[in-house]
């Protein structure tokens, strides 16, 4: 449910730091190929941050429609159960371009998320598998709960270019705090906490490149007239905390991306980030993007009907002169 916006900010986000790069390489001399290659990652980078949410999305919707994944009573199996033989059952799920194979009866069992390929959102298509292991007697509901949820060439194809990324990789995805986003949305709870980790994402890129990223995101879920999601960055290095995702880019350049202020979507602004910062740091340096703001560049509250939010870049040229473009989102 939250995919959407996220898609649409990542995109105003790439194409900001597109401006960035551009005003670059005009107001300075020198200009390297270093800012086509920061076009490049910054894309990236959303693209795969966007689609790791987007499936993790998918996992929440699945493993809380399964009463005997969540524990709950009161949480049927949804969607009209088909009996395919042997344990499993399929599912057609809410999400709109996968099938969902429910085994509750092996050790570990198994809720396997298979992608059709199709474009029903208009933005991009999605093969192959997602599959969450859930050991016996592990409840997701339950404090500390953890699961396994591993990425088989999911692969992702955007719409208006036809470019891909393709990854691979074992995720721990932990429900901290314990409870569901279900009873969050009906008790008006205490948040809920999940963290998401990985060090072994592989992400083959269009031109076949192949790099491996490591994740490391906290999600907490709080209600306030409507839920509200806010993400962080768990990792450190060195004095460097908060950081959200790390490795080599396709150009086989080290990159960090730290949030240093939670990334907050809200239900109640029609599910726009409200508010947050975060830093993509590198070898040409450290780019800082604010959102949440005005046009002036100071943070706002909800904008009212369609008006826009703004998000502020900033960052260092080769000269020592610090530069900063505001533009809506």
């Amino acid at each position: 449910m939250l995919t959407p916006k996220i898609q649409s900010l990542l995109i105003a986000t790439s194409l900001a730091v597109l401006l960035f790069a551009c005003k670059k390489s005009t107001t300075e001399t020198g200009s390297t190929p270093s800012d086509a290659d920061l076009q490049t990652q910054s894309d990236d980078e959303s693209r795969v941050s966007n689609e790791t949410d987007a499936a993790f999305d998918d996992v929440n919707t699945v493993m809380t429609s399964q009463a005997t994944i969540t524990g709950s009573e009161n949480t049927p199996i949804r969607y009209g159960v088909i009996t395919t033989g042997a344990n499993q059952d399929t599912v057609n799920s809410l999400i709109c371009d996968a099938v969902v194979t429910v085994d509750t009866v092996d050790n570990p069992r198994t809720l396997t998320i298979t992608y059709n390929g199709s474009n029903c959102q208009l933005t991009r298509s999605r093969t192959g598998t997602i599959v969450v292991s859930i050991a016996k007697g592990v409840k997701w509901t339950n404090a500390g709960a953890v699961v396994t949820v591993k990425f088989n060439n999911l692969k992702i194809t955007r719409a208006f270019d036809s470019k891909s990324i393709t990854l691979n990789g074992t995720h721990t995805y932990t429900d901290v705090s314990g409870g569901s986003l279900l009873s969050l949305i009906a008790n008006n709870s205490a948040p809920i906490v999940h963290t998401i980790t990985s060090t072994d994402m592989s992400i083959t890129f269009d031109n076949g490149t192949q790099r491996t990223w490591n994740l490391a995101r906290q999600r907490s879920y709080s209600y306030d007239k409507g839920i509200v999601m806010t993400t962080t960055g768990t990792h450190a290095d060195g004095s460097t905390t908060g950081i959200s995702e790390w490795g080599l880019n396709r150009f086989g350049n080290a990159f960090t991306v730290q949030i240093k202020t939670g990334l907050t979507i809200a239900q109640s602004c029609s599910w726009r980030l409200t508010a947050g910062e975060a830093a993509l740091i590198n070898a040409q340096g450290t780019t800082d993007i604010r959102f949440g703001l005005d046009a002036s560049g100071q943070a706002t509250g909800c904008p009212l009907g369609a008006a826009a939010y703004y998000f502020q870049l900033s960052w260092t040229g080769k000269s020592g002169k610090t530069y900063t473009i505001t533009m809506p989102y």
